[in-house]
């Protein structure tokens, strides 16, 4: 999966169910993506949050993206976190865990969101191994399955998975030809206790977190089923 800064909760979920996630960052960066912004509640209302970037381009890999140098970015997202979820049940452990991700030394957004998700998952208790593709593979030429069947044949997996969203994007027979089974995961509607009116579906892990202990969060993560691709 592409690194993406507090995604929601459904990325955790793939996260905590493979052996081995592989943050792809040797893709070409998504304007208007999710890798560096989401949602979280304000006055309880959606608002969007968006991290600055410098020289953000799609003709640019990610791992050549660089966060803006004006550090007043950092200082204004934790205020509006503050805003937002200052009384809420786990406000106290986890703006301070958000804390402590922002104030990292990274100059890059992957390098960020790599060092976030492996605070979350300690934080959770998710053990899964983080590898991103910049440090590993070497095959940023190729495209597409061929990078990932390619990536698969040198980690020796037997079973691939990927969000139900890339069911189309992918061939079955494709992955089968290599020995691996191609699965998806379908995440379960999920809800609990926001400061809204009517619950918001998908925010940001930040809402989660800051409304639900570790465990409950624990159980979050375990409320999905694994489907086959098409063709299967």
């Amino acid at each position: 999966m592409q690194p993406y800064l507090f995604p929601y909760l459904g990325y955790f979920q793939l996260v905590n169910a493979v052996d081995k996630f592989i943050i792809l960052d040797t893709v070409h960066y998504i304007n208007r993506g999710w890798i560096n912004r989401n949602r979280i509640l304000l006055n309880g209302k959606e608002h969007l949050f968006t991290i600055p970037l410098h020289r953000a381009s799609q003709n640019r890999l990610i791992k050549d993206i660089a966060l803006s140098p004006d550090e007043g970015w950092r200082r204004k997202l934790l205020r509006t976190i503050n805003l937002g979820y200052a009384r809420s049940p786990y406000f106290a452990t986890v703006f301070e865990m958000i804390v402590h991700i922002l104030q990292l030394s990274e100059t890059h957004i992957s390098g960020l969101a790599c060092r976030s998700l492996l605070a979350i998952n300690e934080y959770l208790g998710i053990r899964t191994t983080v590898v991103p593709t910049s440090t590993h593979y070497e095959n940023d030429a190729l495209k597409a399955e061929k990078k990932i069947l390619d990536i698969c044949r040198k980690e020796g997996a037997q079973y691939y998975i990927n969000p139900v969203g890339g069911v189309d994007l992918y061939d079955t027979e494709m992955f089968r030809k290599h020995d691996i089974t191609l699965q998806f995961i379908k995440m379960h509607p999920v809800k609990y206790q926001q400061r809204s009116d009517c619950f918001v579906p998908d925010l940001s892990i930040i809402d989660v977190l800051m409304n639900n202990s570790a465990a409950e969060v624990g159980t979050m993560l375990t409320q999905y089923e694994l489907v086959q691709g098409a063709g299967a």
